[in-house]
Formats: C-alpha cells, structure tokens, sequence
C-alpha cells in the first residue's frame, strides 16, 4: 500500500518558480496520491485605496489570472495521469487557514516551501513555518532551495538522549516515516544523531567521583547503545548510520550539505507540548539547510 493517498500542497502563488510544485509532482506521481493544491493569496493592502468597485474589480482580475496559471500547470500535470484538484482564494490570516484546510481535507503530508523571514522580524514575530509546525496534524515537508523533486537520499535525525523521543515513540515515528518516504522514493535511508556534551548536561546526570572526560565517555557510549539499537530494530544498514559530535543545527547542516541530502526527517514539539532541543532544532535547522525538512 502506498506510503500517501491524499497530499495537500500550499502555494504563494506570487511564486511561480518555487520548487515546492515541482516536489509535490513527483511524490504525487511516486505515490499515486491524489494531490490538492491551495493558492492562498495574502490580501493586498494597497486595494483598500480603490474605491469598492474597481477594488472588487481588480481582486476577482487579481485572482482570475493566478487560476489560470495554476490550472495550465495542473493540466500538465494531469496529462502525466496524475490526480489533482485545485483551488486559489483570498487569505487574511495565514496560518489559520492553512490549518482549515488541512482539517477538511485530511492529507497525509502537508507540503509547503520554507518560508525564510529576517533575523530581525523572527526577534519579534513568530515565523509561519515555526506556528504551522507547533500546530499542524499532520506530518509537514517543508520543500527547501536544493534536492531533487523526488528525493534520492533520505536521513532521520534521531534524538537518543530525549527522554521525551524516547518515552513517547517519537524515534521509532521520525524512522518509520523516513523509511516510507524512502521506500515510495526508491531512495537511500540514512539514520543520525548529532550529540553535544556540555559541562551543564554532564552536572544535571551526577558524578559519582568521576572526572569530566570519564562522565562525557560514559554518556557517550549510553547514547550510543541507544542510537545502535535504533538502527538495528528498523535494519539501517551500518554504512548508513552516522553517530556524529557536534551542535546538532550545525552538526545536521554540515551533513546535509556535505553528503548531498534531499531530506531529513526530524521531530517536532506540538503546541502545549515539550518544547525541548528535538521541537527547536527543528523550527531553527530550517534556516541552515538548503535542502527539504520532513516534520514528524
């Protein structure tokens, strides 16, 4: 059975050029899925200086023109043989109806491209992606800049020393839908932790007399043990399991970009929910990486 039956990717469609499109396509044609696109056009500010009628007037133009562009690239895709529904409309608030229409419509992944705001505007609002990632049902991938449409090389970034990844399932989730993005992609599965022993997270699990460096060799191989478990119980190849010091924004970026990633698959906190290191790694790698997020 197919990894997706129903996907739902969201546009700007000011624009055109955004790969998110075309990484929608793929997956669609991958999975046999049935794929709704929603152009949702931000309301224009400057129309509210036109008196009602030629601002009614130019909204439905406005509109009109970004429908018929979504439906020639709809037909091209529909001539390939795959499902898809479209529709464009007027948005005032954002996030909230991203949300509605994950609820009526019930995909099995949202797919939208990043959306990078300045470190300025993120100091005092929150980020869209960063609300819909605290906030949305469903598995989200965030299409980035890089990677092929229909990825090649898939890594599930895995949080050992979370009590939380752990207690809850969240580890054996993060694989389990890497494993299901890979096998729709025909692609490589690859499983990492990245891991930072500071002198704070060594004082919070005790010394029993030993030094610095014992207490860091000990947490170390404990993260390990676990990690290796991990990668046994879902069969990960041991050419494909990467155990990796380092912060892991950085640690995950400089592997991405080193070894050519398309996707990692990685964890998020639900709104009300843990906000630790595994929920804002993930909310702060979108803006490291140039390749797509997978957020479970």
């Amino acid at each position: 059975m197919s990894q997706y039956q129903r996907l739902l990717l969201i546009l700007n469609p000011a624009q055109r050029h955004s790969p998110a499109l075309h990484h929608a396509a793929a997956l669609t044609a991958a999975s046999g899925a049935h794929l709704h696109v929603s152009a949702l056009v931000p309301s224009l500010d400057i129309l509210s200086l036109l008196e009602q009628e030629p601002r009614d007037e130019a909204r439905q133009n406005y509109l009109q023109d970004h429908r018929h562009w979504l439906e020639e690239e709809a037909d091209k895709m529909r001539r390939r043989g795959l499902r898809v529904t479209t529709q464009v409309e007027w948005v005032d608030g954002m996030d909230e109806q991203i949300l509605q229409h994950v609820t009526q419509i019930q995909p099995d992944l949202l797919i939208k491209q990043v959306q990078h705001e300045p470190l300025l505007k993120r100091a005092f609002l929150t980020p869209l992606d960063w609300r819909l990632l605290r906030q949305c049902p469903v598995p989200m991938y965030l299409v980035g800049a890089t990677g092929h449409a229909l990825p090649r090389k898939v890594v599930a970034a895995v949080d050992p020393s979370s009590d939380f990844a752990q207690n809850s399932g969240l580890n054996d989730r993060i694989i389990r839908e890497a494993i299901g993005l890979a096998l729709q992609c025909d692609a490589e599965l690859h499983l990492i932790h990245a891991y930072e022993v500071s002198s704070v997270y060594l004082g919070d699990v005790g010394g029993g007399g030993l030094t610095l460096k014992q207490l860091s060799n000990e947490l170390r191989r404990s993260l390990e043990k676990t990690f290796l478990e991990l990668a046994n119980l879902f069969g990960v190849p041991a050419e494909r399991r990467h155990f990796v010091l380092g912060h892991p924004v950085s640690a995950l970026s400089e592997f991405a970009l080193e070894h050519e990633v398309d996707v990692v698959v990685m964890g998020r906190s639900q709104k009300g929910g843990p906000h630790g290191l595994l929920g804002s790694t993930t909310e702060h790698i979108l803006y490291q990486v140039s390749c797509s997020v997978l957020a479970v």
